[in-house]
């Protein structure tokens, strides 16, 4: 049996790793559940699975949490200091990271530090802080797994020998926009770009895929996770979701991975990894199936090549890019800006940063926080008017 806390429970990832817990047959126990507000929710998992640490990021809800579950053994935390006292209890042996955005990253770390092995649903932990993390996770004798579909592929196709590796290729499925030129994208709508044709994810993972900026930032992770250069990474789309991705070898073979479209599956494969346990979930039928590859359309989605640009010059930068990708997400889902204004800006805030080595947590959140000041000035005042 493996003890695993999950942060982010009542989001996408959580619940669907709870349903896997549901299904493991015993081989899994929750020891901690952590989420930002959803008291409804969480106190009914808490009900179901029974935890030892119940977390509220925020304060009045954790205090109304208390409150309604004061009949069960649970401690209630909140905050920061929740997060990370719920990863470093010494029974727990996997984290699964699956808030979202930067605020992942405090709690991956301590876990590192407590030699915890983490199932990483949280690109921007790594693509904010790659090198420390990973450095971390290395020093601590500690796996980092990978949860998305894309990544958790690819590990799976990686064999041993990673120097006879030629390319890492990710797929992705092109979003609700696939073939729309730029002209027509200034015409899209929160509720267009919130419908995504094949996954089934939550609200700002499913803009980033609309923008193609989810594919972006897995461009960077798959750099730290695989120790792979960024010229040996490439992307291809792929509308049915069906080859999660690739990997070329240097004799020409190339290794992919194939399933349905369900983040259930490698949510199974992360916690169950080395082994494999039985499906328990909807199985892939290729008969009557077409796969189609295409290359992405970078000028009317042009957030990939600013990932490889920001990337390769590395430091604080890729911090920033993430922070104003995220603080444009909710601004956009707010309508407080236009659609095609998200690129735009971002590639503002990152022309406009003094990079600087990304060898400190301080440093990197500092970064992170400028990003975040800059962008809200910007979309206050005005694009291109600060």
């Amino acid at each position: 049996m493996k003890t695993i806390s999950i942060l982010g429970a009542t989001g996408s990832i959580g619940t669907q790793t709870l349903e896997v817990v549901r299904a493991s047959a015993g081989e899994l126990k929750v020891h901690s559940l952590a989420a930002y507000s959803n008291v409804d929710l969480l106190e009914k998992q808490v009900r179901e699975f029974k935890p030892e640490i119940a977390i509220l990021m925020d304060i009045g809800s954790a205090q109304e949490l208390k409150k309604r579950i004061n009949d069960l053994p649970v401690k209630v935390l909140t905050g920061m200091d929740g997060l990370v006292e719920a990863v470093v209890a010494n029974n727990i042996d996997t984290v699964v990271t699956a808030v979202s955005g930067r605020i992942g990253l405090e709690p991956t770390l301590a876990a590192l530090k407590a030699k915890k092995n983490i199932a990483l649903a949280n690109k921007e932990t790594l693509v904010a802080a790659g090198e420390l993390v990973m450095k971390t996770a290395k020093d601590n004798g500690c796996s980092i797994i990978p949860v998305d579909s894309e990544h958790s592929a690819v590990f799976q196709c990686l064999d041993d020998k990673k120097s006879l590796v030629k390319k890492i290729i990710l797929t992705a499925s092109g979003g609700p926009f696939l073939g729309w030129k730029r002209s027509k994208l200034s015409k899209v709508t929160k509720e267009m770009a919130l419908k995504h044709p094949n996954w089934a994810m939550g609200a700002k993972i499913t803009i980033d895929s609309a923008t193609m900026m989810n594919k972006a930032l897995e461009v960077i992770e798959a750099k730290f996770l695989f120790g792979m250069d960024y010229d040996e990474i490439s992307v291809l789309i792929h509308p049915q979701s069906i080859v999660h991705s690739m990997v070329e070898y240097i004799d020409g073979s190339v290794i992919a991975q194939m399933g349905v479209p369900d983040m259930r599956l490698p949510i199974q494969y992360a916690l169950s990894y080395p082994e494999r346990w039985p499906i328990c979930f909807e199985q892939l039928e290729l008969a009557g199936k077409t796969l189609t590859f295409i290359q992405p359309d970078e000028e009317a989605f042009p957030s990939i090549r600013l990932a490889y640009k920001c990337g390769k010059k590395g430091g604080t930068l890729p911090a920033v890019m993430n922070a104003s990708n995220e603080i444009c997400v909710h601004a956009f889902l707010a309508g407080r800006i236009e659609y095609l204004e998200m690129y735009e800006l971002i590639q503002q805030v990152c022309g406009e940063h003094e990079v600087l080595a990304a060898d400190s947590l301080e440093k990197i959140i500092a970064a992170d926080l400028w990003a975040r000041e800059r962008s809200e000035e910007i979309i206050t005042v005005g694009l291109n008017k600060v």
